[in-house]
């Protein structure tokens, strides 16, 4: 490839293009962001929350879309289409097509007085058609770019020159202009990125469900609008046809979805059982917990993160659970001629077989449809254009090893496009794509590129405080609960406060745009945000003030969300009066904070990567083929992991020839090093500067690391044993793997085997499910009836989780004879010998009568378990860990490779269990996030940071003691403590440990603190 081009074209403006576009745009590539529609967002931006957080999904989203919208080195091209592209890796030319929006962005102003004036109605696509909207439109309430549009299909105007032309009249700014013009971009790109997003099934085919036929039957989107505080309800929860507030809702599972006769569409779309769980969990919520809420389903597919503890508690909390097929869905009321036609009434009828094959019907005031994802027609037609290959579905056709590559090269594939998958997949590969592209383009990193400058800080240190209180809605989250006008008119009457402005989203692109102007206007010199959390929201206001010429730390947030409206829902008043005292403390402690000096870390160039199987490898090369040295480590003395011991993938790519590959293209890396039958003693320093000591003996010295130690296999004891370790005929599945790949062969003469399902997985002792197995299982098992056609085969189970396009290999094992027996925890398999045989008793779910296999083999599907070094490491590193001893990422839809801890970031079966192609994405994912780093000279640190008073310092050395990140030593010369100020990350431990008071945080020391304490008891 000779002389690349450094910048990229991303296709598809959901949070997997913006994700791509952020990581490419922050290792020194420029981005050209494509959306059809008129704002960035997709799917994310029409969900009300997430799960297991419960964040809201448009305030945790609502940060990364303006520093997208923001992004010096990104681009955005909404309203726009890739309509061609010629080339080749490194040299593509793109055309693509911007439809015109009819108002000029850069006059609008996002006052809204087009649309008030506009007087065309048409529904609101955004709301999935609940509700209307004007011809002249804003997206969305935190739409980016927050800039109207004039749809064309609707304005009067444009289909009719000469009529109306309200807006034009209206709009303050003469921001319409109706000579609008198509424009062409042409755009020199090195690499393609393709975020196509998919579409939601649409169920009016199938007469069953009633969709457009029967009253109060939505689909689950459309249910998420209704829940949303930007939905046509307001974030109240009605039903469509009569703003009633329902009480007893059905949620009907796998519409179109597993589905191949009707919807024609076999696989399982992998999200559904999950955000009908959460939409249960929510709807109770909002009704107080006195809503009905019942879902009907074939198998619960809890296969993620969390997912099952979060269906326990779904259950726990009163979510009834209904295995069952539906017959049919009509309306529940006797026909009324109402002389206008005949109105059959509000409600609905269920018609349902439960498992015992019983019928039933039963009455609810509205009913969700839980539809699965398809390819839109546009992703497909765009597909075929490229001449990208896909599957038998309709999605991009992909490799186990490389999971975000497409059939043409230099052109990368993430998100939902390339099969069904859930938010964090998602976010994982669009991070696995900008790596690919990183590696590829990495000789033209920062040719493309622009430096953002911000203005020259004001010198406030002599002014007296003026400080401006903005107040969020956030919605109806907040707004809901806590009177936040009353909140905003209190704050106006707190000393030093000088300016108080409410706003619908404070995090909005039109409000940040006004608090830069508002600081500058008004002369405030000191800002609290009164809304969500820092966790997710700091960095954003933060830079907002500089923006504004401020220092950064002249900034305090007051979680009223989180902190409040959310733990006192069913106490209004005291939740207002409590936002008051939050406003109150904030106010007092700003008013004695001070500017403070940035400061900056140089940047060791240098990776370390703890784990040599097939996810650090990977991730170590991908860092490595982006130009920066890399440290390998394992404690094992050989390369390969848990996928030494893989036969082949679900799709039937045998693991070793790939693994083999994975492991000479390391070895023989001139940017990697190798330390096997090598641990880790011990590590201090923070992002940009760390230190770690080996086992070897050798000292590194690196600016990032990633830790990708693996899991291990749980070995079957006590309850789950089934004569494991007793009986050589009692195997797990990775044991048969390993036969497998030995000689096949010498499984072809059984004639009855049994797999067990959830050894040791969804138990009180591990109440995750570990992901791989069911699949696992059943591969195998399609492996030994092609070994033996006539070989009997029994599954016995709890539910089925072959996730995805994995589905097919469950409807091909059904196909194929081999019998699949449901069991639960109160009714477990059991195995005993008989003589010289084996015999597994369990009950026939179907049959309801007990069943006894003679076995010639028993297979345990066993649990995937964290390796014990992992919680060693995550102290090295400050990382957290969750109840099961998984590593714990930042967050888990945002950030799913980060630690909260900088610099640090995790890959594979130390995060979670899951199978290798998974893995394998979210190794150059975290590759990606590291690469941010690596490709700075400098990152910034922590200002906030713990200063020691050298008169009060007694030198007892207890601050060095407890520091966890190894600030404080004694200084040689004066003989007290000192804080090295790149490494201290202001946690405040030596201040809390400090008995003579030599120890303070700046801007958190007594004056701040005591101020906070003293205006929390004012009355």
């Amino acid at each position: 490839m000779n002389n690349p081009k450094g910048s990229v074209l991303v296709v598809g403006g959901g949070i997997t293009g913006v994700q791509t576009a952020l990581d490419l745009a922050d290792s020194g590539f420029y981005v050209y962001l494509v959306e059809r529609t008129a704002a960035i967002g997709g799917v994310m931006s029409q969900l009300d929350k997430t799960f297991p957080t419960n964040d809201c999904s448009a305030c945790i989203l609502s940060p990364k879309l303006v520093e997208c919208g923001r992004h010096l080195n990104i681009q955005l091209l909404t309203l726009a289409e890739l309509v061609s592209l010629n080339g080749e890796p490194g040299n593509f030319r793109a055309v693509v097509r911007e439809t015109p929006r009819y108002v000029d962005v850069n006059k609008c102003i996002a006052c809204g007085m087009c649309a008030e004036k506009c007087p065309k109605v048409v529904p609101n696509e955004f709301n999935n058609g609940l509700g209307t909207r004007k011809a002249a439109y804003l997206k969305f309430p935190q739409a980016v770019p927050l800039k109207y549009a004039i749809d064309a299909r609707h304005c009067i105007w444009l289909n009719k020159p000469g009529r109306c032309g309200a807006c034009a009249k209206a709009c303050p700014a003469g921001a319409i202009d109706f000579n609008a013009k198509p424009k062409e971009h042409v755009l020199e790109v090195g690499a393609v990125a393709l975020a196509l997003g998919f579409d939601s099934y649409d169920p009016s085919p199938l007469d069953f469900t009633g969709y457009g036929r029967v009253k109060n039957v939505v689909t689950a989107l459309e249910f998420e609008r209704l829940l949303s505080p930007s939905g046509p309800c307001l974030g109240h929860m009605e039903r469509p046809s009569d703003r009633k507030i329902p009480k007893k809702i059905a949620w009907l599972q796998c519409v179109g979805s597993r589905d191949i006769n009707r919807a024609a569409h076999s696989y399982c779309s992998a999200v559904c059982c999950m955000y009908a769980i959460k939409q249960a969990v929510i709807a109770r919520e909002h009704a107080g917990g006195q809503l009905d809420a019942s879902i009907f389903y074939m198998d619960m597919r809890c296969h993620g993160k969390e997912f099952e503890r979060y269906y326990e508690r779904a259950k726990a909390s009163g979510v009834r659970f209904v295995r069952s097929r539906v017959h049919s869905i009509w309306p529940a009321g006797a026909a009324l001629n109402t002389g206008k036609g005949f109105d059959y009434g509000q409600d609905i009828l269920l018609r349902y077989s439960d498992e015992d094959g019983h019928l039933h019907d039963e009455v609810f005031d509205l009913a969700v449809l839980s539809v699965g994802m398809q390819p839109s027609s546009y992703a497909a037609n765009l597909l075929k254009d490229l001449n990208i290959s896909v599957n038998e579905d309709g999605f991009v056709s992909a490799s186990a090893f490389s999971p975000v590559a497409t059939s043409r090269p230099g052109i990368f594939v993430c998100g939902p496009i390339s099969g069904p998958k859930d938010i964090p997949q998602s976010v994982t590969e669009a991070s696995s794509v900008a790596a690919e592209i990183s590696a590829m383009l990495a000789p033209a990193r920062w040719q493309a590129t622009k430096i953002k400058e911000f203005p020259p800080e004001r010198d406030v240190s002599a002014e007296a405080p003026r400080i401006g209180v903005f107040v969020c809605h956030c919605g109806i989250n907040i707004a809901s609960v806590v009177d936040v006008r009353r909140v905003a008119e209190y704050a106006r009457t707190l000393p030093g406060v000088v300016f108080v402005q409410d706003n619908l989203f404070t995090c909005s692109q039109d409000t940040i745009v006004q608090m830069v102007e508002t600081i500058r206007r008004e002369g405030l010199n000191r800002v609290v945000v009164a809304s969500c959390t820092p966790r997710t929201h700091e960095p954003l206001f933060q830079e907002t003030l500089r923006e504004a010429g401020l220092n950064r730390y002249l900034f305090e947030m007051a979680n009223i969300r989180d902190q409040d409206s959310w733990v006192h829902q069913n106490e209004p008043e005291k939740a207002t009066e409590k936002a008051k005292d939050l406003v109150r403390m904030a106010v007092a402690k700003v008013r004695g904070d001070h500017a403070l000096a940035a400061n900056q870390v140089p940047v060791h160039k240098m990776a370390l990567v703890i784990g040599a199987g097939a996810t650090g490898m990977t991730a170590a090369l991908s860092l490595a083929d982006q130009g920066f040295p890399v440290h390998l480590v394992d404690k094992a003395d050989v390369l390969g992991g848990n996928a030494r011991r893989l036969y082949r993938t679900w799709q039937g790519e045998e693991v070793k020839e790939r693994l083999e590959k994975l492991i000479e293209q390391v070895k023989s890396h001139s940017n990697i090093t190798l330390h096997l039958s090598t641990e880790l003693d011990n590590t201090s320093g923070s992002v940009g500067r760390f230190k770690t000591r080996l086992s070897n003996g050798r000292e590194i010295e690196h600016g990032v690391a990633i830790i990708a130690v693996g899991g291990q296999p749980w070995k079957p004891i006590g309850d789950w044993q089934y004569l494991y370790g007793e009986d050589e005929r009692v195997k797990t599945l990775l044991e048969v793997d390993e036969l497998c790949m030995a000689d096949e062969k010498q499984f072809s003469g059984l004639k009855n085997v049994v797999f067990v399902h959830c050894v040791g997985s969804r138990i009180p002792e591990r109440p995750y499910c570990s992901r791989v197995c069911c699949t696992h299982a059943i591969d195998q098992a399609l492996k030994l009836k092609e070994l033996n056609p006539d070989m009997n085969i029994f599954m016995l189970y709890r539910d089925i989780r072959t996730y995805g396009q994995r589905e097919r290999l469950y409807q091909e094992a059904r196909a194929k004879g081999i019998v699949f027996i449901r069991y639960d925890l109160n009714n477990r398999p059991v195995l005993s010998r008989n003589g010289d045989g084996l015999v597994m008793q369990a009950v026939d779910h179907v049959l309801k009568r007990p069943v006894a296999i003679h076995s010639d083999m028993v297979v345990l599907a066993t649990a995937v378990e964290p390796r014990s070094d992992a919680k060693s490491l995550s102290k090295f590193f400050k990382c957290s860990i969750n109840a099961d001893g998984f590593l714990m990422e930042a967050h888990a839809k945002l950030r799913p490779v980060d630690f909260a801890t900088d610099g640090v970031f995790l890959a594979g079966l130390c995060h979670y269990p899951k199978p290798i192609e998974e893995s394998i994405a979210q190794a150059k994912a975290a590759a990606i996030r590291a690469a941010r780093v690596l490709a700075q000279n400098v990152v910034s640190a922590e200002s906030a940071i713990a200063v020691v008073n050298p008169n009060k310092c007694v030198t007892c050395g207890v601050c060095a003691k407890i520091c966890p990140y190894a600030a404080i030593s004694k200084d040689p010369v004066i003989q007290k403590a000192s804080v090295d100020s790149s490494l201290c990350k202001g946690c405040g431990a030596c201040v809390a440990a400090c008995r003579s008071d030599a120890i303070t945080l700046k801007n958190m020391g007594n004056e701040q603190i005591m101020a906070a304490i003293e205006a929390v008891m004012w009355e």
